[in-house]
């Protein structure tokens, strides 16, 4: 039987066990747990709505950048189609402002179709590449910039889907883009793949007969009008490229691209078919102008009726040709200097016969020159383009 009395068990327990503090009613605990919750829960919607407004503006933008690109792309190649149908920049201004805003308008930007002011959003001039100012006085167009806005002021700004919560709703956006087609040709890369090709022609015209063609100092009794050629004439002029006194005993024009002694075989693939990548490999030398802006080609002994039926089938075709100043040598020996390349069609052709009787009619043809380099010290061509290209 324990002697301890009540009281010294009381002080025993109190000395060994140490004071708790005063614990809050239940109650308590789980008002200051709602209260916690909501804040944050507050704080997470807030987050929640930031991320997915911000990820709209992000995604309008590039909506916006991407109607920009293409509506500025589409006025560029409109651009080449009024030189082709050859007509007058005011009329190519017309079409190039509608051909934009078309292609504007077939773009989403935040589910919205975008609109442009013809009058102010699109712009058509030169674009100089080396100092990348478009001068829109100058009428040799060649560019197209497109300006596409949704703005507050336009009553067009991208509405925002937790404006009551963050306190924004909408964002003004605009984008800007420029495309255009140059004229200054420096040369051709190699085509990437084994089945594309280059529509070059091996067989060269003379400057001097060009530029007169240009200057409308030659024939305009032919036409293509419709992709029928015509007996009448269409306002290009045309020449011969076959035959011309090159200054070459025993050459016409033929040039090697490719290897050195390409047979009537290869003339008739690479009319038909054009420049293949191996025969810019068989060339040993890039297919481009050296420092003086000169190109040295090794010259074939002539044209036979050979590749008169290739010739035929090509008519009314867009080819590439290059244009040189001086030939030296005789026969295989000869090398044309090319200063240039152009952009033509042939419209007849006549290799059986007398010579006084034989021909192979051409006329200047805008053409695009896939694989184009383009070089800014040169002598822009006259009908040759390279393709279409964003330059900002």
């Amino acid at each position: 039987m324990s002697t301890t009395s009540p009281i010294a068990r009381t002080v025993f327990r109190t000395l060994l066990v140490p004071h708790s503090r005063a614990r809050r009613p239940r109650k308590q605990r789980r008002g200051a747990a709602v209260v916690f919750g909501v804040f944050l829960i507050a704080g997470l919607l807030i987050m929640s709505a930031v991320a997915v407004d911000f990820g709209r503006i992000n995604v309008s933008r590039s909506e916006i950048k991407r109607t920009a690109d293409a509506a500025a792309m589409s006025g560029a190649w409109e651009l080449f189609d009024s030189a082709v149908a050859g007509q007058s920049p005011t009329l190519a201004q017309s079409n190039v402002t509608h051909s934009a805003s078309n292609f504007a308008s077939k773009n989403r930007v935040a589910s919205n179709t975008p609109t442009l002011d013809e009058q102010s959003d699109v712009e058509i001039g030169y674009y100089d590449l080396g100092s990348g100012v478009l001068d829109v006085a100058n009428s040799d167009y060649n560019a197209v910039r497109v300006h596409v806005r949704q703005t507050e002021d336009a009553g067009s700004a991208i509405s925002l889907f937790f404006g009551a919560v963050t306190g924004r709703h909408e964002q003004s956006l605009q984008a800007r883009s420029t495309a255009a087609l140059f004229k200054k040709i420096g040369g051709f890369h190699r085509p990437r793949k084994s089945g594309e090709t280059l529509n070059i022609l091996p067989i060269a015209l003379d400057l001097e007969t060009w530029e007169k063609v240009v200057a409308k100092q030659t024939d305009d009794d032919m036409g293509f009008v419709n992709g029928q050629v015509t007996n009448s004439g269409d306002g290009y002029y045309e020449c011969s490229l076959y035959p011309t006194g090159t200054g070459s005993p025993g050459n016409r024009g033929t040039v090697d691209i490719g290897s050195a002694n390409n047979s009537t075989s290869d003339l008739r693939r690479q009319i038909l078919h054009g420049i293949s990548q191996q025969d810019m490999i068989d060339l040993g030398k890039p297919l481009a102008f050296d420092s003086n802006h000169e190109l040295e080609l090794n010259g074939d002994t002539g044209i036979s009726a050979g590749i008169k039926a290739e010739l035929a089938q090509i008519i009314g075709q867009p080819r590439i040709i290059p244009i040189f100043t001086t030939v030296q040598g005789n026969g295989n020996n000869a090398m044309y200097t090319i200063v240039r390349f152009e952009g033509i069609r042939i419209l007849d052709v006549k290799l059986t016969g007398p010579m006084n009787k034989k021909h192979v009619t051409i006329q200047p043809a805008p053409t695009v020159a896939h694989y184009s380099i383009v070089e800014e010290e040169i002598t822009e061509s006259e009908f040759l383009f390279t393709p279409v290209m964003l330059v900002e």
